[in-house]
């Protein structure tokens, strides 16, 4: 009985050794959201002429911004768009000048549940430039696209995802993308806008997506448009399609994009109902796409990174293409807990780093509690070009929601010459007041991690 007692603890001990990993290197992390502010859904991009800029944002559209490389943040003033409510579905990036872009979606009241295009109101998708590495943004903002609500044809824009073609050797230089999802009432699709002068004025939107997706905001509609830029300015773009993650390219500057095929094989998107994540609302896995921008023989590889369900617990995922996405490697698992432990690891964000090539992905992280209610916060780093992931503790601290927590639908990721800045939502022990008939939310705030890798091998 000793023996057997012995054995089963050091079975333990070796299952708990396996789980821990590394402090991520010189980590820090800080509190961006004020002390009445909440929020979700960030977006975090550094100004690639001036590294000690960096900007975040998170919805409702409030602005932080750093000159000291995110050692301390400040809220930036940003001037309300007139005749439009707070923004959210926000996102940054920087152009090859130094300028800051932000595209956020305003829109009155959404239509029937899920079903956003069924008696949609008034929306649209505004972008706003900052020149002073996000400290002050012009008062004037640029419509992409808009509806007032009456209109015959009246949709429902959703998600858009802003990028800026800051690569010194391409023919499109300056140039600054939009991509988002239109609800219509019998589908959805995507859309892609361009500007090319510093997002004074955008291109009338174009569709680029071949197939169109299903109505609702579910499994089987379009979801999760991002976009990435090669060295020599071609426009690489994803999303969701049911079960398949959907690619296409541009190589003119998005006047025209080739016709979007499914490129990697994947569950669904949504982690809701009983196969949900507990103490979470709602969780999402789209995907995001990243390359390898280095010019010649050394650059050019493209990898796509999303969390699915394959495994039984969530798990997240990472394949390559060495050939501009014809053909991809087979999933690669990126968190390194024991496959099958009923563990969740979620809401996933990629990028690679244009100095180094090396692949870095964030997420939440549960494989320290049995419960699976306990959540960290990891990186993962990958220098050999995806085929393997270091694990590293970036939150000291891991939270629990008691209630289901909103952390939104997605989290954001930036690296140069390995330094990394992510940012992510945590709850709070406080609840939201009550609303009619909505349940008390846990209280969010939204953190920015700070990572160094510029002295590893």
């Amino acid at each position: 009985m000793r023996s057997t007692t012995m054995f089963f603890f050091m079975l333990l001990a070796c299952v708990f050794d396996q789980a821990q990993i590394a402090p991520a290197p010189h980590r820090r992390v800080v509190t961006i959201s004020g002390a009445n502010k909440h929020g979700s859904e960030p977006s975090i991009a550094l100004n690639p002429n001036n590294p000690d800029q960096v900007v975040a944002v998170f919805q409702p559209a409030t602005v932080a911004y750093s000159t000291d490389a995110g050692q301390t943040f400040l809220t930036a003033d940003l001037p309300p768009i007139e005749g439009w409510r707070a923004g959210g579905d926000v996102s940054l990036a920087f152009d090859n000048k130094g300028n800051a872009y932000l595209s956020t979606l305003h829109f009155d009241k959404l239509g029937s549940t899920s079903y956003w295009a069924h008696a949609a109101g008034k929306n649209g998708i505004f972008v706003r430039r900052s020149p002073d590495g996000g400290k002050t943004w012009e008062k004037d903002a640029v419509a992409v696209k808009t509806y007032n609500g009456g209109e015959a044809d009246s949709h429902m824009e959703d998600m858009p995802r802003i990028f800026a073609d800051s690569q010194p050797h391409s023919p499109h230089a300056g140039s600054v993308y939009v991509g988002w999802i239109e609800w219509q009432l019998d589908k959805s699709i995507m859309l892609f806008a361009r500007s090319t002068d510093g997002a004074k004025t955008f291109s009338p939107p174009i569709r680029i997506s071949t197939h169109a997706g299903l109505p609702r905001d579910d499994n089987g509609g379009l979801v999760g448009f991002v976009g990435v830029i090669g060295a020599d300015g071609t426009i690489y773009a994803i999303w969701n399609d049911g079960t398949t993650i959907t690619f296409t390219q541009s190589h003119d500057g998005g006047k025209t994009f080739t016709p979007s095929r499914a490129a990697v094989d994947v569950a669904a998107p949504y982690f809701g109902g009983a196969g949900g994540i507990p103490g979470v609302s709602r969780v999402m896995g789209f995907p995001q796409i990243g390359v390898d921008s280095r010019p010649g023989k050394q650059g050019g590889t493209l990898y796509v990174s999303w969390s699915d369900f394959r495994n039984g617990d969530v798990d997240v995922f990472c394949a390559f293409s060495k050939d501009h996405g014809r053909t991809w490697s087979k999933p690669i698992r990126v968190n390194s807990d024991p496959i099958h432990d009923g563990l969740d690891q979620f809401f996933q964000w990629m990028t690679v780093d244009p100095a180094t090539g090396d692949v870095y992905v964030q997420f939440y992280d549960r494989r320290d509690d049995p419960e699976n209610r306990r959540t960290g916060f990891t990186l993962a780093r990958s220098t050999d070009g995806g085929n393997t992931f270091v694990n590293y503790a970036w939150e000291e601290t891991p939270f629990e929601s008691q209630q289901p927590a909103f952390l939104g639908d997605y989290t954001w990721l930036t690296v140069l010459n390995g330094k990394a800045y992510g940012a992510w939502t945590e709850p709070t022990s406080k609840e939201t007041a009550p609303e009619a008939g909505r349940s008390p939310r846990q209280e969010t705030v939204i953190k920015v991690g700070f990572a160094d890798f510029s002295g590893e091998k």
